[in-house]
């Protein structure tokens, strides 16, 4: 495990990614016409980041550098980020602020509550940092968030994102016990990558904490994603889908990678779309009720929608369309 301590924080001045500061910089390809965005300005978008400063919340729409945050933000969804900004781990991939986080706040589930009822969500997801410094991972500070939302919107669907809480003896079972409507944990890249893009991970430790929550509760639904563009190679996603599906996952997510900035691991290639339909409909074939794969595809990105479908499939007993 790759936990960072920043020494630096507070500072003036102090790296974000304090481990990254003095790595050679990795440029990448130009990108391709399919994967610009427009810069957000609408109104919608103002309201949702005015509710979000007001209840002092983090999103990782902004601190994961998310492309899809004007389209996100304009209808009010948003993906709140608990346990604050700063990640114990130094994923080669991710923008998260690395370093020594504080303590939790025991402010912040009520604060959730309020803000998704403000905003009037019909789903929400609720991700964090890895918080390898806690003896449960965070895991009974997830299960708060959730029964604080539940009691502020008791009508709201809940999806929850998970760090790996990796040697963390309990974690699962306790977010589980509080009933989000989806547990997702993303395994983000195909094995070979983990020690280059997600050093503090285990590829088969994340496979099993999905397994769990199938045996903890055969009935909820589980959602995994990874990316696509960090050197993987195609039969390794295929591997992919396949050990997911073994761990009885619903739900999977593909999206392009792309790098936060020169100090990250570089874009080694950008996916076209059309390998992203047919990474599609070679997952709907291994037995996922619900797939997801473009070059913007991210794990929240039309969650709600994406949720709904995935209720009803399973009610017919076939996959989403």
């Amino acid at each position: 495990m790759a936990v960072v301590i920043d020494t630096l924080e507070g500072r003036s001045g102090a790296p974000r990614h304090p481990e990254k500061a003095h790595r050679p910089d990795q440029p990448s390809p130009r990108k391709p016409d399919w994967i610009r965005v427009k810069a957000p300005v609408s109104a919608g978008y103002l309201d949702t980041r005015q509710i979000v400063r007001a209840n002092g919340l983090h999103t990782v729409c902004e601190e994961a550098g998310c492309p899809n945050i004007g389209e996100c933000w304009e209808k009010k969804h948003a993906t709140f980020m608990i346990m604050g900004d700063t990640c114990t781990r130094a994923c080669a991939f991710c923008n998260v602020k690395t370093g020594l986080p504080g303590a939790l706040d025991p402010n912040e589930p009520e604060h959730v509550g309020e803000a998704t009822a403000k905003l009037g969500l019909a789903h929400i997801v609720i991700t964090s940092v890895d918080r390898d410094d806690l003896a449960d991972g965070g895991a009974a500070h997830f299960a708060a968030v959730i029964r604080a939302i539940r009691a502020h919107c008791p009508s709201t669907t809940i999806e929850v994102l998970t760090p790996d809480f990796l040697r963390k003896d309990g974690a699962v079972e306790t977010v589980v016990a509080a009933r989000p409507d989806v547990f997702n944990h993303n395994l983000e890249t195909v094995p070979s990558k983990y020690l280059s893009v997600r050093p503090g991970a285990r590829y088969f430790a994340s496979i099993r904490l999905l397994q769990q929550v199938k045996e903890t509760d055969p009935q909820m639904f589980t959602k995994s994603g990874i990316m696509v563009g960090l050197g993987e190679e195609r039969n390794e996603v295929l591997q992919v889908m396949d050990d997911l599906r073994a761990a009885d996952v619903d739900f999977l997510t593909i999206g392009q990678y792309l790098q936060p900035s020169l100090k990250h691991h570089p874009v080694m290639r950008f996916v076209p779309p059309e390998e992203f339909k047919s990474l599609e409909t070679i997952a709907y074939a291994k037995g996922f009720s619900m797939v997801a794969a473009s070059p913007l595809t991210r794990s929240s990105h039309h969650a709600g929608e994406d949720f709904a479908r995935l209720k009803v499939a399973r009610a017919a007993g076939h996959r989403a369309v």
